[in-house]
């Protein structure tokens, strides 16, 4: 049944004033989307507490380099330019403080290799006179990290760790066995970054006398060639990119004495094939912790080892019938003065807060219920608070709570319905919050720790009173059941002139893949201005989270354990029968487009759904889970050797004979994600069976499909597929 969650209209007036007169406004163009910027949204950016809880820093453009100014939180004033990028004639782009903030660390020339990893030059801002040195003579370096004791700065480069001291300019190289698609020191290969989210893989003890970083061997991982076009012969580029079922890299953890100009090995224990995915100082400055994942990701450990000697002990481990996720356990704090550590499991179906002593054992669990901690803001030590984000009101709601680290008197701090991040002050007196909603944009205020507003930063004024001309629906959030009784969270954005008596088509927009959410009570992006202009032109768009996305808990997660596709699939299609039902919704004309695992989705689900979809518009689609990476794919469909039927009975490519609708297929050259591989080996099925189909790729472009006239003409392309098969 059909369960509307409808927007009231006392908010549809605040927000597009005039509302009720909307056949006088203009509807949203393909150019306002993606010529003028139309609807850009402003935000505070770099913003930067300081030690003192008093001041917080943020950048923002000078009249014609950055500027870093100081804050003060009482006044909201400016108290002083910390870091001129005019005075100094450098267009920096990123900046960091040493711990008592005497310096800055400034990057220029920034230059990104992939998802998550850069180079560039970096300066060393001195604060009081406000002069930079230059590091490494203006060679790019990765990076940058200024030391915890003031007066270094350790730095990757060319697959080497290094250091410099600051007042003697002399550099110290730490590793010298790094060697390009060989052996990497303090960064990480392509599938950490990518699927650890990790890329600086080194860190400076709290003492600034060591470093510990990881090592990765990838010389046996097989290698990936990567055509580049534009010259007259075209180049290759090759790099390590472990497939599902192949090897991946060896990693090992180092730790650099930085007296003894030693190197220890830390002993991570006789497997091999392993993960290695986080590594953390605790407060004890002999002491780092680890966190080590066994092949398939269904056993994490935590462990600690001795910096002097690299010997282990394991502390605490969590085993699953499916898979851990770390993205579900990467909240470790150290409390001082030996009161243990802070971190969050999905271990009773839900991710929570557990509170363990030093050796591991279980203090208490400190949140519980229904509803997910998205976010784990910080821990007030001296007040014994800790301060997290929550799905408690709604797994489409994001929230600020306090709780006690006792576990009691738990206290919203955010009740306003909608989507909430925060920057928490370091002494927990204040916090920056940012806060969107489906109906409204992007509002960042100061408050007080209690919530207390202290003052508006930035609420987009200017973009409310440009949508105030506009003729726009805003998204109605509903709910349905799938054929087992499963409730789905849904949206969906009606034409502005919405009539009942007529029939209209439907898009459905697709991503799905496990533990990922698009149903949310919160301000939409270009993709949603787009959704937003298909409307304007009669369409209907539904968006449905299924069964394996996240904020519901582990079991809604893990269904689709060893069977990628299945669940998702049957969801997306009990969607669209349930929209064919609506009196307003044309069942002959209800298409799906999605993007990456979304063109996945939306190629499985007009294969197996060729009764429900007439049309799908899949963007860099995995076609064969056999050709993504080990970390990603073995997590949720364990080895190809071990689930041969889970990587192939819901890959596109299986399902080809049953392709009836309209198919546009689209894809870069220069996708490292998901290879242009997919597409290739999709469209020669494709033509095996005879089915025929539209296609473009896009020479030399990413998973992103960017860069120069790239967007334009990618969404006014899927624009016009839409219109004609749609």
């Amino acid at each position: 049944m059909l369960r509307y969650n409808f927007i009231l209209l006392c908010f549809l007036v605040l927000l597009f004033p005039g509302y009720i007169n909307a056949q006088d406004k203009k509807t949203v163009s393909l150019e306002d989307v993606f010529k003028t910027n139309t609807f850009s949204q402003k935000s505070v950016y770099g913003i930067n507490w300081m030690k003192d809880g008093q001041y917080y820093s943020s950048m923002k453009r000078g009249l014609t380099n950055p500027v870093v100014v100081k804050i003060n939180v009482a006044t909201g004033e400016e108290a002083a330019v910390l870091i001129d990028g005019g005075k100094l004639g450098i267009n920096f782009s990123s900046y960091s403080f040493n711990p008592d903030e005497t310096k800055a660390l400034i990057a220029s020339e920034v230059e990104s290799i992939y998802r998550r990893s850069s180079k560039g030059i970096f300066h060393v801002v001195d604060l009081k006179t406000g002069t930079a040195q230059k590091l490494m003579d203006g060679e790019k370096i990765m990076y940058a990290t200024l030391s915890p004791d003031n007066d270094k700065v350790a730095f990757v480069k060319d697959n080497n760790l290094f250091m410099v001291e600051l007042a003697s300019h002399q550099v110290t190289q730490i590793t010298s066995d790094g060697k390009w698609n060989h052996i990497i020191n303090g960064a990480a290969d392509w599938v950490y970054e990518e699927e650890f989210s990790m890329s600086k893989a080194f860190d400076w003890s709290p003492d600034g006398k060591k470093i510990a970083f990881i090592r990765f061997d990838e010389t046996e991982v097989p290698e990936f060639n990567m055509q580049t076009w534009g010259k007259l012969y075209p180049e290759d580029y090759r790099f390590k990119y472990p497939k599902a079922g192949e090897k991946n890299a060896e990693v090992s953890i180092h730790i650099y004495d930085l007296s003894t100009k030693q190197t220890v090995k830390v002993d991570t224990g006789e497997e091999k094939d392993i993960y290695l995915p986080r590594i953390y100082w605790t407060n004890d400055n002999n002491t780092l912790a680890f966190l080590r994942l066994n092949r398939l990701q269904n056993e994490l450990d935590l462990l600690y080892a001795n910096s002097q000697t690299g010997a282990t002990r394991l502390i605490l481990q969590e085993k699953s019938n499916t898979y851990v996720d770390l993205d579900y356990n990467d909240d470790l704090r150290f409390l001082e003065g030996n009161k243990g550590f802070i971190r969050t499991s999905e271990q009773d179906g839900f991710k929570h807060i557990y509170h363990h002593d030093n050796e591991g054992k279980l203090i208490r669990q400190i949140t519980s219920g229904n509803w997910e901690v998205t976010n784990l803001v910080g821990v007030d030590e001296k007040n014994r608070k800790i301060y997290f984000i929550s799905t408690e009101a709604s797994p489409l709601e994001r929230n600020l709570y306090v709780i006690n680290l006792d576990g009691k008197n738990k206290k919203i701090l955010t009740p306003e319905k909608g989507t909430t991040s925060v920057n928490m002050s370091k002494d927990f007196k204040y916090y920056i919050a940012n806060h969107s909603s489906a109906i409204s944009p992007l509002r960042v205020t100061l408050n007080e720790a209690s919530g207390k507003l202290v003052k508006v930063l930035e609420e987009n004024a200017e973009l409310r009173s440009k949508l105030a001309n506009y003729s726009i629906s805003p998204k109605e959030f509903f709910t349905f059941n799938t054929v087992d009784g499963t409730s789905l969270n849904a949206y969906m954005i009606k034409p502005p002139h919405f009539e009942e008596n007529k029939k209209y088509p439907v898009l459905m927009y697709v991503y799905g893949g496990p533990g990922s959410q698009n149903v949310t009570n919160s301000w939409g992006g270009t993709r949603d201005y787009w959704h937003h202009h298909l409307a304007s032109e009669g369409y209907i768009v539904v968006c449905v989270d299924n069964r394996g996305t996240g904020a519901r808990g582990r079991d809604f997660k893990h269904i689709t354990y060893a069977k990628l596709g299945k669940f998702e699939t049957e969801d997306q299609i009990a969607g669209a029968k349930f929209l064919g039902t609506l009196p307003y919704v044309d069942a002959s004309r209800i298409g799906i487009w999605g993007w990456s695992y979304g063109g996945y989705m939306s190629s499985l689900a007009l294969m197996v759904g060729n009764d429900v979809f007439k049309s799908a518009i899949a963007v860099a689609p995995v076609t064969t889970w056999r050709y993504y990476d080990t970390i990603y794919t073995e997590r949720y469909l364990q080895t190809p050797q071990l689930n041969a039927t889970g990587y192939d009975d819901y890959s596109p490519i299986t399902h080809v004979n049953r392709l009836k609708g309209n198919y546009l297929l689209i894809h870069g050259t220069g996708d490292d994600n998901v290879h242009f591989q997919n597409a290739v080996d999709l469209v020669d099925a494709l033509v095996k069976a005879d089915k025929q189909f539209e296609t473009m790729y896009y020479p030399n472009r990413n998973h992103g499909i960017y860069g120069g006239n790239t967007t334009w003409h990618l969404y006014s392309l899927m624009t016009d597929f839409i219109k004609r098969k749609l």
